[in-house]
């Protein structure tokens, strides 16, 4: 099982699980939900406390993987697989363009 906490404007929003049955799941943090002017990551990942689930990596999280000769150095550097979703979210995700980003769970 692997995890991620995932960042909006650098507030810690939530986690992101693989489990090993190809399972994924988006938890909201508390907190995060209960503070003033939250935003969504996501607009298909509203704001709830009940966890968002899913048989594949969510589209939103799939789309901040780079593509191209990007994704060809981090595959070669990294040897981790174009296929191997969420490890290359988790090594190529933690300085995104944008508002949200991705750290590893120690």
């Amino acid at each position: 099982m692997r995890q991620a906490k995932i960042y909006m404007k650098d507030k810690f929003a939530g986690i992101l699980t693989e489990s090993g049955t190809e399972n994924y799941i988006f938890q909201y943090n508390e907190e995060y939900l209960n503070q003033k002017d939250t935003e969504a990551v996501s607009l298909t990942i509203p704001l709830q406390k009940a966890p968002h689930e899913s048989q594949i990596l969510f589209p939103f999280f799939d789309g901040l993987i780079p593509e191209g000769w990007l994704l060809d150095i981090a595959e070669t550097n990294w040897k981790i697989s174009k296929k191997d979703r969420m490890g290359l979210l988790l090594t190529c995700c933690k300085d995104c363009i944008g508002a949200v980003s991705v750290r590893p769970m120690e």
